[in-house]
């Protein structure tokens, strides 16, 4: 079912719907203007080089190295903080990916960027009542009221370009209404610009790849989600699909105007408090089932879910894990991605050098006249496809962090920096790499294989090829059917309350 893409909503943004919106700032506007967020972004070097040069005159007086180290790290994760959270819109975003690539820090740097980062995700809403009535009103006209029986204008939930609101339609349902903020359009386009003109420097990491295109593959998906048309109609897509699934719940959409979306609203329990202290059976459980809905998504939609981060997924009273916010969805490209996907994981875990060399040459990974160090590459993929091919794995915060700590470390020998990636391949990484710091987080242990089985015909071959190279006993019936009959497992926390 093809998404109808569109425009700009008709009522746009108003310049006044801003006014005692935020209360993150004195005036309550957050800064649209370019030269105002462009500064603050590039505050956040400058300051973090100033930090290091006070230190160094600190360390000289005498101060432990380790504790100047760690007061630097502290300061600069709040300053990361303070200004993303003040941006919202593409920052946010940029600090939910930032999330997954502090892994790459030693754990004693990493903490409080945890912290910091983990505070941006979840920060309180800023959005004020007054705003929110005008921001409905905006979108819905003056007789929005109308439409809801109740309507909290506190916010019950924070975005990157809006918030959430809870309420109940006028026929009883409780609802879900997503309002995006005053102003986010203008700051996210500002945004992206900026992304532009900075993303050069990621050649120091990759001096092969096309950044450019690569960029604007990226700039595409974000400047995709302000469309909340589009978004409604990806979630209606969604939500027929998965509809009645003993596994998932997708809410349905309600209604759809301007900049709010109104969909059914989803009781449970945030995934982000299952990785705080949920049981270690319960995380096992709930990463599997992030694992199969994305391996799933793309065969019953035709569209990959590309935004799987902690807080866009509920564990239920039921055990269903709810999925929430598709504004990040991008349609599978078809026959000649599957291929690709096999050709580049069959190549890893079952081929010779000549043969991976020759999938990741025939799939763009690497200039056609460009030589590569063939058996790091190899070894590299390799290590990332394990989890698709042993009985059972443990994908961990540990195993992640040597994973992104090799591709992005940035020694000349690195062979990351020999090769490129099609910017077609841009929304399947962003969505690989989200997923995979989730259930990393949640140091999910089980047959990952399973899933990937259930979910890829193209990969179930190369694992059962995988099989018979190693002489391992394969069963391809994917775990004997597990859901059948017995339906979800109670969630942990209707066990513990």
């Amino acid at each position: 079912m093809p998404v109808r893409r569109v425009g700009e909503p008709s009522n746009g943004n108003r310049s006044d719907g801003g006014k005692r919106a935020f209360t993150r700032r004195p005036n309550g506007i957050p800064p649209v203007r370019k030269t105002v967020r462009n500064a603050k972004l590039a505050a956040l070097p400058v300051a973090y080089a100033g930090r290091q040069a006070a230190g160094a005159g600190r360390r000289a007086l005498g101060r432990p190295a380790a504790e100047v180290e760690l007061d630097i790290q502290v300061r600069t994760a709040q300053h990361i903080f303070e200004v993303l959270g003040e941006l919202k819109g593409c920052a946010a975003k940029l600090g939910q990916l930032l999330s997954i690539y502090e892994l790459a820090l030693p754990p004693e740097l990493a903490a409080p960027y945890r912290t910091a980062l983990a505070q941006l995700q979840d920060s309180t809403p800023t959005m004020l009542p007054d705003a929110v009535r005008r921001a409905m009103a905006a979108s819905l006209g003056d007789s929005w009221q109308w439409y809801f029986r109740e309507f909290d204008a506190r916010s019950a939930a924070s975005a990157s370009i809006g918030q959430v609101h809870r309420g109940v339609w006028r026929d009883g349902r409780p609802v879900a209404v997503k309002v995006m903020f005053p102003g986010a359009r203008a700051s996210v386009l500002s945004d992206l610009e900026q992304l532009r003109r900075i993303s050069l420097l990621a050649t120091v990491f990759v001096p092969a790849a096309d950044v450019k295109s690569v960029t604007e593959a990226i700039c595409a998906c974000v400047a995709d989600e302000l469309d909340y048309a589009a978004e409604a109609e990806y979630q209606r897509v969604f939500a027929d699909a998965y509809a009645d699934d003993p596994d998932f719940f997708v809410p349905r959409v309600i209604a759809q105007d301007g900049d709010v979306v109104v969909g059914e609203w989803v009781e449970g329990t945030p995934v982000s408090r299952l990785i705080a202290d949920g049981p270690q059976s319960e995380r096992d459980r709930v990463g599997l089932l992030i694992v199969r809905f994305l391996l799933s998504s793309w065969r019953r939609t035709g569209y990959l879910y590309t935004d799987p981060h902690p807080g866009n997924f509920r564990i239920m009273p039921d055990g269903r894990l709810g999925v929430l916010d598709f504004g990040a969805c991008t349609a599978w490209p078809g026959a000649g991605f599957d291929e690709l996907v096999r050709d580049i994981c069959g190549g890893a875990v079952n081929g010779d050098a000549a043969e991976f060399e020759a999938a990741f040459r025939r799939h763009g990974f690497v200039d056609a006249d460009r030589g590569f160090d063939v058996a790091a590459a190899h070894q590299a993929m390799a290590a990332v496809c394990e989890p698709m091919v042993a009985p059972t794995f443990r994908l961990s915060t540990d195993w992640l962090r040597r994973q992104v700590r090799r591709a992005l470390n940035p020694q000349l020998s690195n062979v990351n920096r020999q090769l490129t990636m099609p910017a077609e391949f841009t929304p399947f990484a962003r969505a690989i790499l989200t997923a995979l710091g989730v259930v990393c987080q949640l140091g999910t242990e089980g047959s990952i294989r399973d899933e990937f089985v259930r979910g890829s015909p193209e990969l179930a071959s190369e694992i059962a090829r995988y099989d018979r190279l190693h002489a391992q006993p394969t069963d391809l019936a994917v775990a004997r059917q597990r859901r059948a009959g017995g339906g979800p497992a109670r969630p942990w926390f209707s066990i513990v309350g």
